[in-house]
């Protein structure tokens, strides 16, 4: 059985994110957790191979040249990824912009314009996929003439949420939608917290714009900051729950302080 073939029965096996599984691999190759896997509970690669072409999408690996380097600076990192779209996307600079998914028409406007303002500079944008500042940022990068890249919580052949299933759609006409799960998983509450990580690792930095205290956003940034990548935030009114994430990052001096895309640029700008 060759690497890829070795790399998707261990992803159909185990669920992404695991730290003992990336431990393993790393110590001891991809031979060494293969075999660990009970022959009887084995799926067939070659059947999951015919799954993902069958989406219009195509498999790519650490050994791919088309694979993101910067995501090997994980801890976990994915064991495959599933790609629709344009792969080559993958390796231009690229900034994350996420937040909440019951934005203000305030977040919604600053994630478009911040998103556009990084598309004309020649960034891509990542962000998830969903309802609120994600959608505000890829629709954003995408009015700009952009690229922009979803990183999804589920199978590519549902990338969640169904509703938003236009924008991906467009998403795909100049950039690409990637997931390390495998066709025929279902988003759950915690794949978007691991999912996370690779938004974050994807990126040279991170955009926080609207989070609540309490925030899925607030792991990707804090994701980032492990990875040792820029973290940003945009202020709101102090009184406002959809910025309360936004002054922690802030206020605990986890993230820098942004008003304009020339102030993001301008700390992003030793990294490009």
């Amino acid at each position: 059985m060759n690497t890829r073939q070795m790399r998707l029965a261990i992803a159909a096996h185990h669920e992404p994110g695991a730290p003992l599984v990336a431990r393993e691999i790393a110590e001891h190759g991809l031979q060494y957790v293969f075999d660990a896997i009970p022959e009887a509970v084995r799926i067939n690669p070659e059947s999951i191979l015919t799954k993902i072409t069958e989406c219009g999408a195509h498999l790519i690996t650490p050994e791919d040249s088309s694979w993101p380097d910067a995501l090997d600076d994980l801890q976990s990192p994915p064991i495959v990824l599933v790609v629709k779209g344009d792969a080559e996307v993958l390796k231009v600079k690229s900034l994350a912009i996420v937040g909440t998914r019951n934005p203000t028409p305030y977040g919604i406007r600053i994630a478009s314009e911040f998103a556009a303002g990084f598309v004309d500079r020649e960034w891509a944008i990542v962000s998830g996929g969903a309802y609120g500042i994600d959608s505000a940022a890829h629709k954003g990068a995408l009015i700009a003439e952009g690229a922009t890249i979803a990183v999804t919580a589920s199978g590519i052949d549902s990338p969640y949420p169904a509703g938003n299933q236009r924008l991906f759609d467009e998403i795909l006409e100049s950039g690409a939608i990637i997931t390390e799960y495998l066709p025929g998983v279902s988003a759950r509450p915690h794949r978007f917290l691991v999912r996370n990580r690779i938004i974050a690792a994807l990126s040279r930095g991170t955009l926080v714009v609207e989070a609540a205290f309490r925030s899925g956003s607030l792991r990707t940034a804090r994701d980032a900051a492990e990875l040792m990548r820029p973290v940003l935030a945009i202020p709101g009114p102090i009184t406002a729950p959809t910025s309360e994430g936004c002054h922690r990052l802030i206020g605990e001096r986890s993230a820098e302080l942004v008003t304009s895309v020339a102030d993001a640029i301008e700390l992003m700008q030793p990294l490009t």
